[in-house]
């Protein structure tokens, strides 16, 4: 892949509500923005990070905030250049390419809608293989590296600079801003090089996203066998296929945090709870966990073959709970103290994907 046409977005989309696992924002918006974009300025040209100058300044960005919240608050359009010429002054660097922070919802598209605005290329990277709810939780900190400076803009020209000691510092900064800023803001946070993206990234993701998005769209199309190349593709499986039951959700700290409740279609008596953080983070069985961060656990609508986001889920929707493999770099002792379930305050040790179809 070296550009990202017309013909990507909804396809880029689709990969990217599965990447989010719930969370990152519905892309809509970032779609439309893309859709934009492309027609103003032209394909988005991809680029692998090897074959830039490794010395290179790359420009991270991402949205942060709630999910629910870009439901009814859109950006303006100007934060993004704000923050990365702001980094860039702040380094007194000028940048070579656009870097993806985060690979999920609205965070797979928004980049692109960067790059095509500033006429530089995308990096074909991210910090995550996949979303998560906390600015630290990146194969970056895993590397030692530095999330700050970070920069910050709003939809009404608000902007921060600052630097931290470590990187959950910088979360937590971050967090406070985005609840003042209304939930939604752009950040730059891990500027990098080209060649430490090379060595510490998550490379080929946002193909890697691309390609789950056309599986997912050829189990819509109704394609025969879509559903296992999809499932084999990501080497996944169905843990779970149920109905909303009940679900619980509300906006605070600047996080979208609730419970999900499926009871099983074939078996009544089986239920199955997933906990939300933004994106989902543990499913439960019984009160046991079958899946958990940093594995990804996604909801797809078995009718649709839609994706479901936090904001998406309703009551009485028919749902297959699908579990996927987190990049190995998240399954050693580092990666699951940053990010596994005891990350984020469950009482549970990890444990690989498992549990009855």
């Amino acid at each position: 892949m070296t550009h990202i046409t017309l013909d990507d977005i909804e396809d880029l989309a689709l990969g990217a509500v599965v990447l989010g696992t719930g969370g990152g924002g519905d892309p809509y918006v970032a779609k439309i923005m893309l859709q934009e974009a492309i027609e103003k300025h032209g394909p988005v040209e991809v680029v692998n990070a090897a074959d830039l100058d490794p010395e290179g300044l790359l420009l991270p960005v991402a949205m942060v905030g709630a999910p629910t919240a870009i439901v009814e608050k859109f950006p303006n359009g100007g934060e993004a250049e704000k923050v990365l010429r702001a980094l860039e002054n702040h380094l007194g660097r000028t940048g070579i390419a656009v870097l993806p922070i985060e690979n999920g919802g609205m965070n797979s598209l928004f980049p692109l809608v960067v790059a095509a605005e500033l006429g530089l290329p995308c990096v074909d990277a991210d910090s995550m293989r996949r979303a998560f709810p906390q600015i630290e939780m990146t194969l970056f900190t895993l590397a030692g590296i530095s999330s700050s400076p970070m920069t910050m803009a709003d939809a009404k020209g608000n902007y921060v600079l600052f630097e931290t000691v470590d990187n959950l510092m910088g979360e937590k900064l971050v967090r406070s801003c985005v609840a003042q800023m209304g939930m939604i803001a752009v950040m730059s946070a891990y500027a990098i090089t080209a060649a430490q993206c090379q060595e510490h990234a998550a490379n080929g993701s946002l193909t890697y996203c691309l390609e789950i998005g056309r599986r997912v769209r050829a189990i819509q199309e109704g394609r025969p066998g879509a559903y296992e190349e999809f499932l084999s593709y990501c080497e996944a499986q169905i843990l779970f296929t149920g109905k909303v039951a009940d679900i619980e959700r509300r906006t605070t700290g600047g996080w979208a945090r609730g419970t999900v409740t499926l009871q099983h279609l074939e078996d009544p008596d089986r239920v199955m709870r997933v906990e939300i953080q933004n994106e989902n983070l543990v499913a439960f069985e019984d009160g046991e966990a079958k899946v958990m961060v940093p594995d990804l656990i996604t909801l797809i609508d078995i009718e649709t073959g839609v994706p479901m986001t936090t904001e998406m889920l309703a009551y009485g929707q028919r749902l297959h709970v699908i579990a996927m493999p987190a990049l190995d770099r998240w399954r050693t002792p580092e990666g699951l103290a940053l990010a596994g379930p005891r990350a984020f305050g469950y009482d549970i040790d990890y444990a690989p994907i498992g549990g009855a179809q």
